[in-house]
C-alpha cells in the first residue's frame, strides 16, 4: 500500500517535472526570439510588460527546478549577439541588465535583500536615483582622453563596433574635457543613446516631407540608426542624444559614490541626467520614483521607469552580482500608461503568413506622448473574450514600443445596446479569397500565397535586419513595386533595375541606385540570413541556425522530407 503510494508520488512529480521542462524549453525559445526582434531587428512584436511576464515565469520556472538552467537560457544572458556587418568588441567587464520591481512592495523587497547582503536590516542605505531612459545601452573606451571605440551591448559581453556612426552624435566628446579629476589612461563610459522627443518629431517631418514612412517611435529610430551599415542617414544621427550613467573602467582615486561619478562625467563633458536624486532610504526612493513618474510627460525624452543604485561604491562590492544583473540595482517601471477613447471601426489586417488581425481604429487620443488611432485586438477569440464592438468606450495601454492594446471596454458608456458583435470576414479583405482557421487555432488566415497583402509583409521581412538587410527598401517603396505590378513574388525583386525604380513617384537617381547596390550586395548572405528571409512559418533565427548548421548548404534542405527535419537535433 505505501509502496503504491510511493509509485504514484513519484509518477506525479515525474509528470509534473516534464512539464516543467517542456515549458521552460517553450519559454527560453519564445524569449530568444522576441529578444532578437527587440535588439536586433528594432521590431518587437510584444509590450515590455508581456516581456517582463514571460521573462518572469521562466525564472520562476528555473528557480524551482535548478536542473532546467541551461547557459544559454535568456535569464543567463543579455540583449542578443552581435549582428553581422560590424566589427565585434568585447566588453571588459560584462554589460549587465538589471533586474525590475513591479510595484513598492517589490521596491521594498530589493532594499530588505541588500540590508540582509551587508548584515544589518536596521540599517537604511543610500541610492542615487536616476531615470530609466528608454534608449539603446552604448558603451565609450577613451584612452588617454580620446574616444578609441564606441560598442553597443550586444549580449552583454560582445557588442558591436558603432564607433564610424558616433561621429555624427554630437553630445558624444571625442576628446574629453578637463574638469574634476585627470581621467586614467584608459577609461570606459556607458550610459543610453537615444532621440530627444522635439527632435523624433523634426525627424519624422522630415522624413514625410521626403516621402519616407515616420518612424514608430523614438527608441526604435534610436537604436537602428545606430546600426546603420551602407545609406547612413546622417539628419537622424544628428537628431541623437547621449546620457552617460556610469563609469565601468578607470574611476579616479577618491571617488566613492554613484553621485561622485555623475559629476565627475559632467566635468569631462557628458550630458548626465539633471533630474537624478539622491535617496537617503528606501521611503526616500519611493517618493523619488513617485514624483519621476508625475512628471514623465514633461520630460524631453522618452522615460519608463526609475533606476536606484546603491550609491555607495564600497557597498556595491559586498553586495556583488549575479551572471546576469547586479545586485545592488534594480529597474522601478512605471505602470503602462493608459486612457479613454472610441472605437470607431474594426478592421482586419493580414500579415506576411497570412494571419487576419483584428484593428481597432480609434478617434485618436494622446498617450504616454503618442498620439494612437490604432490598437490592436489580436484575434477573433479575443475580440469576443472582451466583447468589443463598433462605437464602445475603451481602455487602451501603451506599454512599450508596440501597437497599443485594447485593456478592456467601458460598458456603462456603451450608448448602442444593441451593436452587433464583430467577426473577422469569411474572405480576405486583399485578395477576396476564402479564409481559414485550422483546428487548434486562434489565428484566421488566407491561405492565398499570392495575396498582395502577404507579399508586401513578405518584403519588408525579406529587407528587414534580421533577413537580408536591403538599405532603402523601406514600406512606401515596397507598396509601389507591388501596386505597379513589377513585383508579383519574392523573387521579382533582384529583377529590379534602376530604370524601374526612377519611373516610381519620389524616387530619385541617388535613391535608386542605393536601393540596385543594396540588392545587389543581398545576393551575398548566409544560409541562415537566407531561410529567414523566406518568412517560412515558424523559421525564425534560432531554427535557421540549427536547420544551416544541420545540412550545411540549401540543397538538403530543399531534399528533406518530414521524418529528416524531425530528426534535426534542436
Amino acid at each position: 500500500m505505501v509502496s503504491d503510494a510511493k509509485q504514484k508520488a513519484a509518477s506525479r512529480e515525474k509528470r509534473a517535472s516534464k512539464g516543467a521542462a517542456s515549458r521552460a524549453a517553450a519559454l527560453r525559445a519564445e524569449i530568444t526570439r522576441h529578444n532578437r526582434l527587440y535588439y536586433l531587428n528594432d521590431a518587437p512584436e510584444i509590450s515590455d510588460a508581456e516581456w517582463d511576464a514571460l521573462f518572469h515565469e521562466l525564472r520562476a520556472l528555473e528557480e524551482k527546478h535548478p536542473e532546467l538552467v541551461t547557459p544559454d537560457s535568456p535569464t543567463q544572458r543579455v540583449g542578443a549577439p552581435a549582428a553581422e556587418g560590424f566589427a565585434t568588441v568585447a566588453h571588459r567587464v560584462p554589460m549587465l541588465s538589471l533586474d525590475n520591481a513591479m510595484s513598492e512592495d517589490d521596491m521594498r523587497a530589493f532594499d530588505l535583500r541588500v540590508r540582509r547582503i551587508l548584515g544589518d536590516e536596521d540599517e537604511a542605505v543610500a541610492y542615487l536615483g536616476e531615470p530609466k531612459l528608454d534608449g539603446a545601452s552604448l558603451e565609450l573606451v577613451y584612452e588617454d582622453g580620446r574616444l578609441v571605440v564606441g560598442a553597443t551591448r550586444g549580449d552583454g559581453r560582445v557588442g558591436e563596433d558603432v564607433t564610424a556612426n558616433l561621429r555624427h552624435v554630437w553630445s558624444i566628446p571625442f576628446e574629453l574635457a578637463a574638469g574634476g579629476a585627470p581621467p586614467p589612461a584608459r577609461i570606459s563610459v556607458r550610459g543610453e543613446v537615444l532621440i530627444p522627443l522635439a527632435a523624433f518629431q523634426r525627424l519624422n517631418e522630415a522624413r514625410r516631407e521626403r516621402g519616407e514612412e515616420p518612424f514608430a517611435n523614438p527608441r526604435n529610430a534610436a537604436a537602428g540608426a545606430l546600426r546603420q551599415l551602407h545609406a547612413v542617414d546622417k539628419q537622424r544621427l544628428g537628431s541623437l542624444a547621449f546620457r552617460a550613467y556610469a563609469l565601468e573602467e578607470g574611476i579616479p582615486a577618491g571617488i566613492r559614490s554613484q553621485l561622485e561619478i555623475l559629476e565627475q562625467l559632467r566635468a569631462w563633458g557628458f550630458e548626465v541626467s539633471p533630474e537624478s536624486e539622491r535617496c537617503a532610504d528606501v521611503d526616500a526612493a519611493v517618493a523619488y520614483h513617485a514624483k519621476l513618474q508625475a512628471a514623465r510627460d514633461a520630460m524631453p525624452v522618452e522615460v519608463d521607469g526609475t533606476v536606484f543604485k546603491l550609491d555607495r561604491l564600497d557597498l556595491r562590492e559586498e553586495v556583488g552580482s549575479l551572471s546576469r544583473a547586479p545586485r545592488w540595482a534594480i529597474a522601478f517601471k512605471f505602470p503602462p500608461q493608459q486612457a479613454e477613447t472610441r472605437i470607431l471601426g474594426i478592421e482586419a489586417s493580414v500579415g506576411r503568413t497570412g494571419a487576419l488581425t483584428p484593428v481597432a481604429k480609434l478617434e485618436p487620443v494622446h498617450v504616454g506622448g503618442v498620439t494612437v488611432s490604432n490598437a490592436s485586438l489580436h484575434n477573433q477569440d479575443e475580440i469576443e473574450r472582451k466583447d468589443v464592438r463598433v462605437g464602445d468606450t475603451v481602455v487602451i495601454q501603451r506599454a512599450g514600443d508596440v501597437i497599443p492594446q485594447v485593456v478592456r471596454v467601458v460598458l456603462e458608456k456603451r450608448k448602442n445596446k444593441r451593436a452587433r458583435k464583430w467577426r473577422l470576414p469569411k474572405k480576405c479583405p486583399v485578395c477576396a479569397h476564402e479564409t481559414v482557421r485550422l483546428e487548434g487555432e486562434v489565428v484566421t488566415r488566407c491561405p492565398n500565397l499570392d495575396c498582395p497583402a502577404q507579399l508586401k509583409t513578405n518584403l519588408r521581412h525579406l529587407a528587414g535586419r534580421g533577413a537580408l538587410d536591403v538599405d532603402g527598401l523601406g514600406e512606401k517603396l515596397i507598396d509601389q513595386l507591388v501596386d505597379a505590378g513589377h513585383v508579383k513574388r519574392l523573387s521579382d525583386l533582384f529583377t529590379i533595375d534602376e530604370a524601374m525604380l526612377l519611373g516610381l513617384e519620389r524616387m530619385g537617381e541617388k535613391s535608386a541606385r542605393n536601393v540596385v547596390a543594396a540588392l545587389e550586395r543581398a545576393r551575398e548572405t548566409t544560409l541562415p540570413r537566407f531561410l529567414i528571409a523566406l518568412g517560412i512559418r515558424h523559421v525564425g533565427a534560432t531554427v535557421a541556425d540549427v536547420l544551416a548548421a544541420a545540412s550545411g548548404h540549401l540543397d538538403p534542405i530543399l531534399a528533406a522530407g518530414r521524418e529528416r527535419l524531425e530528426a534535426v537535433d534542436g
